[in-house]
């Protein structure tokens, strides 16, 4: 029986479309809720660039980039990982929407580009309107913070796939960068000094090792003496963006590379924008761990190379600059009152 016929075959029986996919659990109506609920807020993301308004089936750009002589596009996917788990445990669900946005920024800022628009994709097994709409928020604030259109995204309501109570979330972002300012390393050379900037905890990424080590010593919504919070509040501390600041530098200085610290952890990740025949030579005592590290570390006995290629131990992005420059990245640092640490430089591999 084909589409058509039995949405006949229904008509005929006096049953609408909506009444029937409601009982196979999807709520056609509570979607439609939401697109009412989240219109405005997404609208005010706007740039000037956008065309058009939610509800068609697709959303359009303008690409004409001033200021730029050969624009590059720069793309990049990702989710929020099992860190969703947490927010769903405690059901405080508006900072991981900011926890996509600003990932998904730094992954192309790292890259040289700027942030131009953002789309989302929602699943769950129950479409909650307000849970739906905390977490869009949460797009809506990041995006206006980094100057980036929300300009479309995709709600699904999967019964039988998740539970009622689950959702996942994926985000894709579109930059542009000046094709002769694309960093990709290259100009990366022995002597280069490694600078980092400070993370607010685990970001967006080691969350399965840190839920299977402390949730079996502590409870989600209890207050940890070592931590100063409780466990909750720091594990859904919202993933930074470096944007802002990264910005700035690049506009006074020149950075011979960036890397944006996720999994794999601080060498796996730099290592990847490496010239061949250099290593890193990484002064491991050079800052202060976040507590919430030593808490992971202590509590499970993790070793300590383990937690190197799991976690961003309190760094979140590194900067690779010639050390002539060390100065005055520094300088675009303090003016800005950014913290930083001094962590190490680029050798020859022996």
């Amino acid at each position: 029986m084909t589409f058509n016929s039995v949405f006949q075959y229904l008509l005929a029986k006096g049953v609408t479309l909506s009444q029937t996919y409601q009982k196979a659990g999807v709520d056609i109506d509570a979607g439609e809720r939401l697109v009412r609920h989240i219109k405005t807020a997404v609208r005010s993301t706007f740039s000037p660039s956008v065309i058009g308004g939610i509800g068609s089936f697709g959303a359009f750009f303008d690409a004409k980039f001033k200021g730029y002589r050969s624009p590059v596009l720069v793309s990049s996917v990702d989710g929020v990982g099992t860190k969703l788990k947490i927010a769903q445990m405690v059901g405080k669900h508006d900072t991981v929407g900011q926890d996509l946005v600003n990932h998904c920024v730094n992954d192309i800022l790292v890259c040289g580009a700027k942030p131009l628009y953002f789309l989302d994709y929602f699943a769950t097994g129950k479409l909650d309107v307000e849970v739906a709409r905390d977490v869009i928020d949460g797009f809506v604030k990041a995006c206006k913070e980094n100057e980036c259109s929300l300009i479309g995204g995709e709600t699904a309501e999967m019964p039988g796939f998740y539970d009622e109570d689950e959702y996942d979330l994926a985000g894709m972002i579109v930059g542009v960068v000046e094709k002769k300012k694309i960093l990709t390393g290259k100009k990366i050379k022995a002597g280069d000094v490694l600078i980092g900037l400070p993370s607010t905890g685990l970001h967006t990424n080691g969350f399965s090792l840190a839920r299977a080590v402390l949730l079996s010593k502590f409870s989600i919504d209890e207050k940890v003496d070592d931590l100063g919070s409780t466990l909750a509040e720091a594990l859904l501390a919202v993933h930074r963006s470096y944007l802002k600041t990264v910005n700035a530098v690049l506009k006074n200085v020149g950075v011979h590379g960036l890397s944006h610290i996720t999994g794999g952890g601080i060498v796996g990740n730099t290592m990847r924008i490496m010239p061949k025949g250099l290593k890193l030579a990484i002064d491991w005592n050079a800052w202060g761990r976040p507590p919430i590290f030593a808490l992971v570390q202590k509590t499970g006995d993790v070793p300590e190379e383990d937690m190197r290629r799991a976690f961003n131990l309190g760094v979140g992005l590194v900067m690779i600059v010639a050390a002539r420059d060390a100065d005055a990245v520094l300088a675009v640092l303090k003016k800005r009152k950014e913290k930083w640490m001094m962590m190490g430089d680029v050798v020859r591999e022996k």
